[in-house]
């Protein structure tokens, strides 16, 4: 049976999971999986309804870069930052940047870095375009060279593939985070030249609560590397060159979770990111980032992931690292079903949906391995066309190299028996250091030896009917039906005000960025949601 594969030049999958003859499944209820699904596509609808009539000022500086804005003034104030608060100082901002953009290009015969630039130097004052509707034509006649361009670079990326090839999945997942951008090249090349399909690069301590995405190429970055267009651009060029050496396509990772989701996810759009982390509420959770800001610039920049091809990351596996893997399985469930859907509302394809899970149960616990199978098992058969991202163990990793190497290879077999299809290694040395290339060589080397060794086992075992991994499954199923039918009845801001997931609680009028969130006007336009999503109407 060849593997399922996540994205293709049509945005479908080559295989229906569900479809295989080969492979055992567990007697699961589809009417209560389709139950729990729509209560999900009104949690997400509701959410969506209540902040269409929002924008921030992530989203109009996501859309100047968009229409050709970069670089920084004189006190490297990113321009994109100066323009939008010229903008909002002139009360502005309700109306979109982009037609005001546009006017003023078409007034002062400048282009639109001239124009940011003359503001950053307050040369130029922003006003209300005298004639809306040309204003708006203009904007979407910019707004379309750049949706061609990054057309451009899906269909590059798509050519690439069927050049080189690709490797086979369970597609192998390392990450770089040296800090320094050269040095993580360097470690790119090699961790590609010894196997990996994926190179995910961290981003720098912190980056996530900056409200400023940093200029060009970094050295400095802290537990990572900035996520910087240049970076991107950098990294990009050096997976290019390796894998036409070795002959397969390797992909790019980065993040553009945080206050400028929008803005990285543009970023990466432009310079050909094949994978964002992008969870619709890890930030609001984890990063304690206002409810509003987080659900608005989600929605815009899954918008450009998906116009760009790219696949999504979502964070449930992170719920497991401050709840119990086993008594809250059930919340991954949930969320990976709400994320699903506020993906759909984006414009993303199944393919292009990486929800995230993870084997964390706690070693010790008997029968663990039982339970996580049944929990990978359930992920699948719940998302069949989706291009699943499983999580190594992290949590109970204790630093004793010898049982984490055991850890890791039973996440491995996991892995390679319920048809994952994105695979971060795991690291013996998880808990001690930074992975130095070694590490992540024998971590290659484990689960290239797992899925050799166990290429066909999927296909030659079932799972015993009643047994204990289908009821475990089945027990996981009902309790996140009944969780989401409950959110449906309170709500998705009040339950995770309540901590109902990750045992974390947020409020909506909490956490940074509150101050970002932009009644929009009457009449405000942006032009990338009528290109990138046909047929929609977001004004």
């Amino acid at each position: 049976m060849e593997f399922l594969r996540c994205l293709r030049n049509n945005g479908k999958l080559k295989h229906r999971l569900n479809r295989e003859k080969n492979m055992s499944h567990l007697q699961l209820d589809q009417a209560q999986i389709d139950r729990a699904r729509d209560s999900a596509r009104r949690i997400a609808r509701q959410v969506f309804d209540e902040m269409a009539r929002f924008t921030t000022t992530t989203v109009e500086r996501a859309t100047l870069r968009l229409m050709g804005i970069d670089g920084v003034d004189e006190n490297f104030v990113p321009l994109p930052n100066r323009v939008v608060e010229h903008l909002q100082a002139q009360n502005l901002l309700p109306f979109g940047a982009a037609t005001i953009l546009a006017a003023a290009m078409q007034e002062t015969g400048q282009t639109a870095q001239q124009v940011a630039e003359a503001v950053s130097k307050s040369t130029l004052l922003l006003t209300r375009p005298n004639d809306e509707q040309a204003a708006r034509q203009a904007a979407e006649a910019h707004a379309r060279t750049m949706c061609e361009r990054i057309a451009g670079q899906r269909a590059f990326r798509d050519t690439q593939i069927k050049t080189l090839g690709e490797g086979k999945a369970p597609w192998l997942y390392l990450i770089v985070a040296t800090g320094n951008i050269y040095e993580d090249v360097a470690q790119a090349r090699a961790a590609a030249e010894q196997g990996a399909d994926i190179i995910a690069v961290i981003r720098s301590t912190g980056q996530s609560l900056l409200d400023y995405v940093p200029f060009g190429a970094t050295t400095e970055g802290f537990g990572g590397t900035y996520a910087t267009q240049e970076n991107f651009r950098l990294m990009r060029a050096a997976l290019d060159e390796v894998g036409t050496r070795v002959g397969r396509y390797i992909r790019l990772t980065n993040y553009c979770s945080g206050l400028c989701m929008p803005e990285i996810a543009a970023m990466g759009a432009m310079e050909r990111l094949d994978m964002m982390l992008n969870d619709s509420m890890y930030g609001i959770i984890f990063r304690d980032i206002n409810m509003k800001r987080t659900f608005i610039d989600q929605f815009f920049s899954r918008m450009v992931n998906a116009y760009a091809g790219i696949i999504i990351n979502t964070g449930e596996d992170n719920y497991l690292t401050t709840a119990d893997a086993y008594e809250a399985a059930h919340t991954v469930l949930a969320s990976q079903l709400i994320n699903e859907q506020f993906a759909e509302l984006s414009g993303l394809k199944p393919g292009q949906m990486g929800l995230g899970h993870a084997f964390e149960i706690h070693p010790e616990l008997e029968n663990g391995f039982l339970w996580e199978l049944a929990h990978a098992q359930l992920v699948r058969q719940v998302f069949p066309d989706a291009c699943l991202k499983y999580m190594p163990p992290t949590k109970h990793m204790t630093g004793n190299i010898f049982k984490g190497q055991v850890q890791d290879t039973l996440f491995n077999i996991v892995s390679t028996v319920t048809q994952q299809n994105i695979h971060l290694l795991g690291m013996m040395t998880e808990a001690i250091h930074t992975p130095f290339i070694q590490d992540r060589f024998l971590a290659i080397q484990n689960a290239k030896y797992v899925f050799g060794t166990m290429k066909d086992l999927h296909s030659e075992i079932e799972f015993k009917s009643g047994g204990l991994i289908e009821r475990r499954a089945q027990a996981v199923l009902a309790e996140a039906e009944a969780m989401l039918a409950q959110i449906e009845t309170i709500s998705l801001p009040t339950a995770i005000g309540k901590g109902m997931f990750a045992e974390i609680s947020r409020t909506p009028t909490g956490g940074k960025g509150l101050d970002g969130v932009i009644t929009k006007a009457d009449n405000y336009y942006n032009p990338f949601p009528h290109l990138m999503l046909p047929g929609a109407n977001h004004d």
